[in-house]
């Protein structure tokens, strides 16, 4: 059973233009990995270790990104009143005068700034 992860429309480009860069860097990594390998014995070439090391950490967040862009549900923000994705949050703190605004956001969006606040960690499902 696919389970599918809301998301904001500007999480959801901020994904696709992520893919975008690492598909625009992607072929220099692979002449980086053709030119250490070109180097010779690759058993004892640290080059060639550290540029297949580069593009498959790269070919996996390609691949972790398509899933995400695959499995998200687009979730408008809803009235302004009502604390949901994609909406902003202002809070007070009770052990001092401070205040905190927030955007909510799906999970997959909250690593990607600050001001962000995952709806399913502890305090987003506490406001929410």
């Amino acid at each position: 059973m696919v389970t599918y992860h809301e998301i904001t429309p500007t999480g959801l480009a901020n994904l696709k233009q992520e893919v975008e860069d690492l598909k625009t860097i992607r072929p220099a990594k692979i002449k980086n990995l053709a030119d250490a390998a070109a180097l010779g014995d690759r058993s004892e070439n640290a080059e060639y270790s550290a540029a297949k090391r580069e593009l498959r950490q790269l070919e996996g967040r390609l691949r972790y990104l398509d899933k995400l862009i695959r499995y998200a549900k687009v979730t408008h923000p809803a009235a302004s009143d009502i604390a949901d994705i994609g909406n902003r949050i202002t809070l007070k703190f009770d052990d001092d005068e401070d205040q905190a605004t927030y955007e909510l956001v799906g999970p997959a969006e909250a690593g990607m700034g600050q001001d962000k606040l995952a709806i399913n960690s502890p305090l987003g499902a506490a406001i929410r």
